[in-house]
């Protein structure tokens, strides 16, 4: 007796994750060490400033990140909460260090620009 199946059945369907996967991991030289979500490059701390500070939903980050299942999401969102003491201080050095390098680097050729245009005519609604 042959097999049957029950509709066609695709090489490239993905196949769902297994349910005990490491769904977070850490791996030196990949995202700075820090915790990301497995096959992914994002990081944990990502998905918790979208969740926390962007109030977006983890639907709404899925729609947003196709790639991304909502289990993943929901376990990022797991992982930060056991480690938000961690992960919130890594997200103000990343802050501290943008702010370094802002500091650092001169004005941006637009910037100088639009202060030029600026000094001549603060006045003028109409741009040059």
């Amino acid at each position: 007796m042959q097999p049957t199946t029950t509709g066609p059945v695709s090489p490239q369907a993905p196949i769902p994750p297994a349910a005990d996967r490491v769904r977070i991991v850490s791996t030196p030289g990949i995202c700075g060490g820090r915790p990301r979500i497995d096959g992914h490059r994002v990081e944990v701390e990502d998905v918790a400033i979208w969740h926390e500070r962007m109030a977006m939903t983890p639907d709404e980050i899925v729609s947003a990140h196709p790639s991304l299942t909502l289990s993943e999401v929901h376990a990022a969102l797991a992982y930060y909460y056991e480690n938000r003491v961690q992960i919130d201080a890594d997200i103000r050095d990343g802050q501290r260090f943008v702010e370094e390098m802002k500091a650092k680097a001169p004005p941006s050729l637009l910037k100088q620009r639009l202060e030029q245009r600026n000094a001549h005519a603060p006045d003028d609604p109409v741009p040059p």
